[in-house]
């Protein structure tokens, strides 16, 4: 039976191309080491391999009844798409690149969560890497990705704003909770989870409040101490910056001293694990929390509740994240991207056990 043009070169390129004098190998001759082509399931359904290739790269283009016999043959045989082998005609290989800065931190779990669910509904695939908080790293893994994916999402970076447009000349890229100029970026409205803490606070009590910053190159930390000076000035409250560090519970630990030599009765951290550290230190050297000091911290991570007091902090929308950028990547692959508007993402607080009235003592 006659191959169509466009079946032909889609049954050829998805595979490998067969040994010998180019006869496609039969199924009863192959080694059970090999990996099946489509000339296997088409020997298997009884079927024309483009009928096979027609079936799994554009489904609804062959019968119901010859779709079903076709996909319980590649079932049967373990059939995998070559999707670097596609690309060669298509130029797609159904992959994006997720860059997270430390993938130890659960405040990327719900990211990568959220990517993995909305790269699935469109049949992607997700390659996840890490920079370990080093802009250097992050270039050398994005340079690495970019040979092999469709487009890379860059989940708080530390690379500088022309180094990340630099990278978008090459492939698409969007950021998360960054701003960059030409480059699709989403990031979640902070100032309103920020309002309401500040709000919370002087609810309480407090006057002096404190802001423990993440690493220097982080976007986001002077972000989030712009919009806590905004709210601190707006409702006439003392704020400073005390200490900056790593994202990390021992970056936490080690603002401690400073937290206790600034005097401030509430303090923001960066984020969550920075909080839970600095709780940890200041518990171990007396100082009582809320009773003595308030503390609060960002992202609402997994286990933010299992301190003691549970952990206050300003919840963001990582999960819708993650998936907001994955569908944006693809809509602006499939040349939709003025279809998909951005999701609106909201920071809120959530009041737990670290935040209470100011001591009478102070």
């Amino acid at each position: 039976m006659a191959r169509d043009d466009e079946s032909f070169k889609e049954a050829t390129l998805s595979d490998a191309i067969p040994a010998g004098d180019g006869a496609p190998t039969t199924h009863s001759q192959r080694s059970h080491k090999a990996a099946p082509t489509i000339y296997d399931i088409a020997e298997l359904a009884g079927v024309n391999p483009s009928t096979v290739s027609r079936a799994l790269s554009k489904p609804g283009r062959v019968s119901v009844k010859t779709q079903k016999r076709i996909e319980d043959a590649a079932a049967e045989l373990n059939y995998r798409v070559n999707v670097f082998a596609r690309a060669l005609p298509t130029g797609r290989t159904n992959t994006l690149g997720l860059i997270v800065s430390d993938i130890t931190n659960p405040a990327f779990f719900d990211i990568i969560r959220g990517a993995e669910e909305a790269a699935a509904e469109r049949d992607y695939t997700l390659m996840l890497a890490e920079s370990t908080e080093s802009a250097e790293r992050e270039l050398t893994v994005a340079q690495r990705m970019a040979a092999t994916v469709d487009g890379i999402i860059l989940a708080s970076p530390r690379l500088g704003d022309e180094q990340i447009r630099q990278l978008a000349t090459n492939k698409p890229v969007v950021v998360v909770n960054r701003q960059v100029d030409s480059i699709t970026s989403l990031v979640a409205d902070i100032d309103a989870g920020v309002t309401d803490a500040v709000r919370h606070l002087a609810a309480l009590g407090h006057t002096k409040l404190a802001y423990v910053g993440g690493p220097e190159q982080s976007w986001m930390s002077s972000r989030r101490w712009e919009s806590i000076q905004a709210r601190c000035a707006w409702s006439s409250l003392e704020v400073s910056l005390v200490a900056a560090g790593m994202p990390t519970v021992d970056g936490g630990s080690k603002a401690a001293t400073a937290v206790r030599a600034d005097g401030a009765t509430a303090v923001f951290c960066y984020n969550d694990l920075m909080a839970i550290g600095l709780m940890r230190e200041l518990q171990l050297a007396g100082i009582r929390v809320p009773d003595d000091l308030s503390i609060l911290g960002f992202d609402n991570i997994f286990g933010s509740d299992f301190t003691t007091p549970p952990l206050s902090t300003i919840k963001s929308p990582l999960r819708e994240s993650g998936g907001g950028a994955v569908r944006r990547m693809l809509d602006e692959l499939d040349g939709s991207a003025s279809s998909t508007m951005s999701p609106v993402l909201r920071t809120e607080l959530v009041v737990r056990g670290s935040t209470g009235r100011v001591s009478q003592e102070k």
